[in-house]
């Protein structure tokens, strides 16, 4: 007969018993028992005072979140008869967070009495308030509001134990075995739950990615003698130099000294007392764990430490949180030290958080006035004061003041103005908008799209989200990198194009197995990419050249020319510059191969837009407003983008590209006599059929002929197709009889495949990723299935016709590094990218080789 008021539980089916203390020995895997599982028991093989420790493997977790009773009384006996433990997440990445750790569990009014007795009432009194307060918002999941309160400690504990009573009806749970159930239930539940499964997703984890757990013997960190907690590394996280940082709090229990003003310093400090004037000894002992952990756990670590009453205990180590350029210093710094190999330093660093070191950023560690936010399209960061002109820019730039040229969207025409800025801010546009792609080759920083933002040029002015109102000459910062605009000027870090990023870069050189190239349009952008070892240049974008003002009354008056002699007339003017265009290039490039694309863009975009910058260009011509004004709408068109451009000019006004021929060939003959032979590549943009190839190539080969006769110099040159089209590359085995190259330009390819505008699709490609309808913004991310496809059975159909056909892609999925993989898999020759992408493509280009390698050998 069961006694009234007896609680006698016997389940019908057993406890869960599995766990393991860690141990040098013990069977610990990642896999199972997750990362800090490993680690602590790799802490432990080093001989470093680690508590005592039980992990729990994922499915034990598992199960405990769908309600299986687990044998916590099992747990506890390993830790003595008064057990006070904490519980730890352990995911297999830390990258994938998980639950709050809970102290103290087995803290009761029992244990509360002989900590009293042991360390005082003051330090007995906080421990038991802190696991109270965290047991009852975080397992039982009460208001936080009623466990805050201003009264002292000893009267706060007594409320809270009021509150827990008051809100759960029941007393506080005496049982360590009962609290660690609910601890452990608890913890499983939330890593199960929607919020937490979507937020570690976000940051790469699998659906199915489960949980470990640890269980800890408690070191106080309060009580008598030396006591308290911190953290020690000894990297800086932003800059990767060696330097020990961290603090220590006294009388303190986990990371608390990271959030508290009072935290003492570490090392001697002359502002104020530190760790290493209270104890040398400590501080020598964690040092040397800082030198044992990096050697044999192969990696920066920050130590979390906890001393009691003068003992030091270690009660965890994690991966130094780092930023990008802290990043690279550290591998390489690992490399040179021979802990890792360099191969291993290259995969260490991601492609992508190359950016980040090729110009300024922001300082992580300063406060950001955040303005708006756009789309992150040329990284970097930028101060400037606000113009609305290229005009203003210029004249800026004139006067030695930094400005960001500020536009509902840039135009052709806007090209000097951004030359002459030092960020761009664009209330329109995507990531391959016209202000998104000249930003990224001229290595401009840019945020575009920051469509919460009304640009007002005619009141020179911009109203933000929140109703403020910048004024043209107000300072303002955009930062590329985030998509963010901020008012004022925040504290920047320079650009990390050290010893480091370069030793780095060129042992990923030694192993990568496609050749990287850039896209360069003046000697500005080929500087560029020789100081970022391009292997050449893969598109010379030559309409560039004309935007300069002396070259654009030329250009206009060329297109203003009613006949073919007057038009060639206006070009033997822009002969001249056009070769010393390429004489520079040739010489910067010092032999490597350059691609010069012949001329592509529509005649119209040339002119002004408004009716002023009409009657301008009148007045300059000297022709009535009445005939410029309807020479310009005679040169509009329904769609210029599929209009008279790229190769139907060639065809149309044959003069544009035999100027454009001379001009190289002459620039060839001036480079060979310096000392820099080149082949010269040219480029016929926009092909759809072989005849367009060969009525160019046939002029092409008259002006070539022409230059030898007339220099009386030898040389040779290649001639190749610019692939934008689907017909072009459906029908490149036509086409590659009349071409020694390829080059696919994704930028257009994808636009005439999908039918979208790429300066449009911003307005409305987040919905469709977010609906499922693209799995990724296709003029970010390379389209495998579709445009991929055109890509494939071009190369294809071009091989079969020309064995040795060079084949490359130069739009701006040439710096992706998933389009590389792809590039890779199709045996492409080379992949060109703007300038500051092809550090990034060298690394990814080594990452993808290096893993094909793994693969081979397993």
């Amino acid at each position: 007969m069961q006694t009234k008021g007896a609680a006698v539980q016997k389940p019908e089916i057993p406890l869960l018993v599995d766990h393991t203390e860690i141990t040098p020995t013990a069977s610990i895997r990642p896999e199972a028992h997750g990362w800090r599982a490993k680690c602590l028991q790799r802490l432990i093989r080093l001989d470093l005072p680690v508590p005592k420790t039980v992990a729990l493997p994922a499915q034990t977790v598992r199960a405990i979140a769908q309600g299986t009773a687990v044998d916590t009384s099992a747990i506890l006996r390993l830790f003595g008869a008064a057990p006070l433990v904490s519980v730890r997440p352990s995911p297999a990445n830390p990258l994938w967070g998980g639950p709050g750790t809970i102290l103290n569990v087995g803290m009761n009014a029992a244990r509360h009495r002989a900590l009293r007795e042991s360390h005082g009432a003051e330090a007995a009194d906080a421990l038991f308030l802190r696991f109270v307060t965290s047991y009852s918002t975080h397992v039982a999941r009460l208001d936080p509001d009623a466990f805050q309160t201003g009264l002292n400690t000893a009267d706060a504990l007594r409320e809270a134990l009021r509150s827990y009573e008051r809100e759960m009806d029941e007393p506080f749970p005496e049982d360590p075995a009962r609290q660690l159930t609910e601890v452990l239930r608890s913890m499983a539940r939330a890593w199960e739950g929607t919020s937490a499964r979507l937020l570690r997703q976000a940051k790469g984890a699998p659906a199915d990615a489960a949980l470990g757990l640890v269980v800890q013997e408690m070191a106080q960190g309060i009580g008598p003698g030396l006591s308290g907690a911190g953290v020690i590394q000894f990297v800086d996280s932003v800059t990767g130099a060696p330097q020990v940082t961290g603090r220590y709090l006294g009388q303190s229990q986990g990371r608390a000294a990271l959030r508290e003003q009072d935290a003492l310093y570490l090392t001697q400090d002359p502002r104020g007392p530190s760790l290493q004037d209270l104890s040398p000894a400590i501080f020598e002992r964690l040092e040397a764990y800082g030198v044992a952990t990096r050697a044999r756990l192969r990696e920066e670590m920050q130590i979390e430490f906890t001393i009691e009453d003068g003992r030091l205990a270690i009660i965890d180590a994690v991966k130094v949180a780092r930023s990008a350029r802290a990043g690279l210093r550290i591998a390489v710094a690992l490399a040179d030290d021979e802990i890792i190999s360099r191969n291993e330093a290259v995969l260490r660093v991601e492609p992508r958080s190359l950016t980040e070191l090729l110009h300024p950023q922001v300082d992580p560690r300063v406060a950001r006035d955040v303005v708006t936010k756009g789309i992150a399209a040329s990284p970097g960061a930028a101060t400037g004061r606000i113009v609305f002109s290229s005009t203003a820019a210029q004249a800026s730039q004139a006067r030695g003041e930094d400005c960001i040229l500020c536009r509902r969207e840039t135009q052709p025409e806007d090209i000097r103005g951004m030359h002459a800025s030092v960020g761009v801010l664009t209330e329109r546009g995507g990531t391959t908008s016209h202000a998104a792609v000249i930003a990224r080759g001229i290595g401009v920083p840019a945020v575009v799209g920051a469509n919460g933002l009304r640009i007002d040029w005619r009141e020179r002015r911009i109203t933000a989200p929140d109703g403020r109102i910048f004024n043209e000459g107000d300072l303002i910062t955009v930062d590329g990198t985030t998509g963010e605009v901020l008012g004022g000027a925040p504290v920047m870090l320079a650009a990390a194009l050290d010893d480091n990023f370069q030793k780095l870069l060129g042992w990923a050189d030694a192993v990568r197995d496609i050749g990287i190239r850039a896209n360069a349009d003046t000697p500005t952008d080929a500087s560029t990419a020789r100081r970022f070892a391009a292997e050449g240049i893969g598109l010379c974008r030559t309409e560039h050249m004309f935007f300069d003002e002396d070259r654009l009354v030329v250009m206009r008056e060329m297109i203003f020319a009613g006949s073919a002699p007057d038009r060639a007339a206006a070009l033997v003017r822009l002969l001249p510059m056009q070769r010393a265009d390429f004489v520079q290039l040739f010489a910067i490039m010092q032999g490597l191969p350059v691609c010069i694309r012949l001329f592509d863009p529509p005649l119209h975009e040339f002119l002004p837009q408004s009716k002023e910058g009409l009657r301008e260009l009148a007045e300059a011509l000297a022709l009535p407003l009445s005939e410029v004004t309807r020479r310009a709408e005679a040169l509009s068109e329904a769609n210029p983008m599929l209009g008279m451009r790229g190769v139907r000019l060639g065809v149309v006004l044959p003069e544009i590209y035999e100027m454009q021929a001379r001009a190289i060939f002459e620039a060839t003959v001036e480079a060979g006599k310096q000392g820099t032979p080149v082949v010269p590549e040219v480029m016929i943009p926009l092909v759809s059929a072989s005849r367009e190839v060969e009525l160019v190539k046939t002029n092409i080969d008259k002006v070539a002929a022409a230059v030898r006769v007339k220099t009386g110099v030898a040389f040779e040159y290649k001639l190749g197709v610019m692939v934008e089209t689907p017909r072009a590359a459906l029908r490149a085995g036509e086409i590659a009889h009349h071409a020694a190259f390829l080059s696919f330009g994704t930028n257009d390819l994808t636009q005439m495949t999908y039918g979208l505008s790429r300066d449009d699709a911003g307005r409305f490609m987040g919905t469709y990723v977010a609906q499922g309808v693209f799995p990724e913004d296709p003029f970010h991310s390379l389209d495998v299935d579709g445009v991929g496809e055109l890509l494939l059975i071009g190369a294809e159909r071009g091989r079969q016709t020309r064995k040795d056909l060079t084949l490359s892609i130069c739009g701006e999925h040439g710096g992706n590094p998933e389009s590389i993989a792809f590039c890779r898999k199709a045996r492409f020759d080379y992949v060109s990218c703007s300038p500051y992408r092809v550090p990034l493509a060298r690394l990814a280009a080594a990452h993808l080789a290096l893993a094909d390698a793994v693969d081979k050998s397993n």
